[in-house]
């Protein structure tokens, strides 16, 4: 498990970092490396960190100071590698680097893998409510598409081929309002046992952490 968290960590810091500088012109100007390692570490950030505040303030022809960098992040590190932090990350969603030490990762893991235990009960429920609200919109249009279809076939002045082709696309509207409601009647279903899941979860979890 801490493997895969691990692995999918340094994945998603890779694309979240490349996509844009890590410290301004002045941060880099500024050079206050102790204060920038404090942060990274209460953040959680690994070490790789530095290389990507290095790649931004090469433009500005500054170079990071690694030692007071790193002795400030391992001090930033201890205020983040607890067990409160764990279950706060966690349930925020937030990725989790593997930068904690044994002794501290014993506290800080359970934590932090009940919190991804809520976060993913919420984002459960979230997703099947979304897609219920999909579903409902979309009978709601087609509804309103079949409405207009009909009040079409009942205009004078129609040749039959006419007639034909509105009364073609009347049955594919309600061929289509029928799946939606297939639709809705699963993500509703769907629904209801994410929210079970959800309100399991915080139960067993409202012993321990404050849900």
């Amino acid at each position: 498990m801490r493997r895969l968290l691990i692995i999918g960590g340094v994945a998603a810091a890779g694309v979240l970092l490349a996509s844009c500088a890590t410290m301004s012109k002045d941060e880099c100007l500024v050079g206050d490396w102790g204060q920038k390692g404090y942060d990274d570490g209460a953040s959680g950030y690994p070490m790789t960190r530095l290389e990507e505040h290095a790649k931004a303030c090469a433009k500005y022809q500054v170079m990071p100071n690694p030692s007071a960098y790193q002795s400030a992040r391992e001090d930033g590190l201890r205020g983040y590698c607890t067990f409160q932090r764990g279950w706060t990350e966690g349930s925020a969603g937030n990725t989790y680097y593997g930068v904690c030490r044994p002794q501290e990762e014993a506290e800080f893991l359970p934590a932090y893998r009940d919190g991804r235990r809520l976060y993913d009960a919420v984002a459960a429920v979230e997703s099947a409510q979304s897609a219920l609200n999909s579903a409902i919109s979309r009978i709601e249009n087609r509804e309103d598409k079949l409405e207009a279809k009909q009040a079409e076939l009942r205009q004078s002045g129609l040749s039959d081929d006419e007639r034909q082709k509105i009364r073609d696309r009347i049955q594919e509207v309600r061929g289509e309002i029928r799946d939606a409601r297939r639709n809705a009647q699963d993500a509703g279903d769907a629904l209801e046992l994410a929210r079970r899941e959800e309100n399991r979860v915080r139960y067993e979890l409202s012993r321990r952490y404050p849900v």
